[in-house]
């Protein structure tokens, strides 16, 4: 699994109180998770009329896909009408792959069979 994370800050100019912050930040929220199936969400500076602080989370199978889709979103955001792009900050982190069931990586399955034996029959007073 790779999770794409992506945080950037929106310089919002003109906007003279929380409502017009909010109308450009729900506009860019809602368009990249429609357009991208991204999470995003405010992060910071919630308190400041021109500065939005968000955070973006995609998630994949593929280094290079979710990398993709983030240099999309990027070219996006640099292009919007409403603000202006700041700082970003970009992070690919890939996880390990979980086993389907039935499949136990590195267990000695029957060493472990064998200590739950000699587990009960010792709780048991055998």
């Amino acid at each position: 699994m790779v999770i794409g994370l992506l945080q950037f800050e929106l310089v919002i100019h003109g906007a003279e109180s929380l409502k017009d912050k909010r109308r450009v930040v729900r506009s860019v929220k809602d368009r990249l998770h429609r357009q991208h199936l991204v999470a995003v969400a405010e992060v910071g500076s919630q308190e400041l009329l021109n500065i939005a602080v968000m955070g973006l989370a995609c998630v994949g199978s593929e280094g290079g896909r979710v990398g993709e889709i983030l240099d999309k979103i990027t070219a996006k955001l640099r292009a919007l009408g409403d603000a202006e792009l700041g700082e970003v900050s970009r992070q690919i982190v890939e996880t390990g792959n979980l086993r389907p069931s039935g499949e136990h990586g590195g267990i000695d399955e029957p060493a472990l069979a064998e200590e739950m034996l000699r587990h009960f029959r010792k709780s048991e007073g055998a």
